[in-house]
């Protein structure tokens, strides 16, 4: 996927529908939360061994949340100025010496 090509397509989406005085980052981040609490719903009265087995149908609507979620973050990122790819590049060499493998 392709960060900064979703980004643009994101701007682009929101222009045609007047959406840019609202695309703050603390609009956005509100929206993902929103967003994030519909992912958790799908899990919400199941087991761990029933959220590993989903159904179809239950499998399509958590692409939808996760894909919603997703496109929240991107949007932030670009109104928030962050390069998120540098970011999670950053983040994961950070937990990488915070987490060191166990040896065995």
């Amino acid at each position: 996927m392709d960060v900064h090509a979703l980004q643009l397509r994101l701007r682009r989406f929101a222009a045609e529908r007047g959406w840019q005085p609202y695309q703050t980052p603390k609009n956005l981040a509100m929206a993902m939360t929103v967003e994030a609490a519909e992912l958790l719903e799908i899990f919400q009265w199941l087991t761990a061994e029933q959220s590993l087995q989903l159904s179809d149908d239950q499998r399509r609507h958590l692409g939808e949340e996760l894909a919603d979620v997703l496109l929240y973050l991107v949007q932030i990122a670009d109104h928030g100025g962050v390069d998120l790819e540098a970011a999670v590049e950053r983040k994961l060499a950070l937990n990488a010496i915070k987490y060191p493998p166990q040896a065995s």
